[in-house]
């Protein structure tokens, strides 16, 4: 494995983003990251700009509102700063729950897919737990989703999420194949309590399995919350990443 498979949700160091952008990639890059995944960078377009340049950060993929918020903004924003994938975050759980439902949000992110090829910019989807707990005809509805859209859209699949809505991060992994680009990497006990999540190795989670199953993903840390300091646990999953991901 290289070091340019590793990454970073900034959305886990977001206080950091929000008080001191460019302190808070400068410690990244110090970490041994080359590769972040922005947080609001509509917000900060020309904040983000100097410090990717200054730290020699690649903005490999980020993330934005774009089936219910202003799509077309956001791929020209992600264009301008060169931003290889543009991630959907979240599509509300309501719209998971029936098969016609689930094809219609896909067909809505299939609509963004279009105008971002313009652009030159790949469309993403980045699941939570909801999109696998119901189950069709022995499949989850993340499947399902995936089955309806265009071939050129890629997921992220958040691993820990799909962990807590009761499926196998490895099993979804070889069940969605290649469209799996990005895994994001985090750990704790399979709780919903976002203070009791960990450092990547420190948890429940299955991650050199994980790993193992999609060796070519890009890997992101990250944490939705936690209780200590969140540079030092970024800091250690990247470590653990770096000794586990051979």
């Amino acid at each position: 494995m290289t070091d340019s498979l590793y990454s970073v949700q900034l959305y886990t160091l977001r206080d950091g983003i929000t008080t001191d952008l460019g302190g808070t990639l400068k410690r990244v890059a110090s970490m041994g990251f080359e590769n972040v995944e922005l947080w609001r960078f509509e917000q900060y377009r020309d904040e983000y700009r100097r410090a990717l340049a200054e730290n020699r950060l690649r903005p490999l993929s980020a993330h934005a509102s774009l089936v219910d918020g202003n799509a077309r903004a956001a791929v020209h924003a992600a264009a301008e700063l060169g931003i290889g994938t543009l991630i959907e975050p979240h599509i509300i759980a309501r719209r998971w729950t029936t098969r016609a439902d689930i094809e219609a949000a896909a067909a809505s992110l299939n609509s963004v897919a279009r105008l971002a090829r313009d652009e030159g910019v790949t469309i993403g989807y980045h699941n939570h737990d909801h999109e696998v707990r119901q189950d069709f005809d022995g499949h989850t509805g993340l499947e399902v989703f995936a089955a309806a859209l265009d071939e050129d859209i890629v997921l992220e699949l958040d691993t820990f999420w799909a962990e807590v809505g009761g499926a196998s991060a490895v099993e979804l992994i070889s069940r969605l194949g290649a469209r799996v680009k990005f895994l994001h990497v985090k750990d704790g006990p399979y709780t919903t309590t976002l203070a009791e999540q960990q450092p990547v190795g420190q948890g429940a989670m299955p991650v050199a399995d994980i790993l193992k199953a999609a060796p070519e993903a890009v890997r992101i840390v990250e944490l939705d919350g936690y209780a200590g300091d969140t540079f030092d646990a970024v800091q250690q999953s990247l470590r653990y990443l770096l000794e586990v991901d051979r």
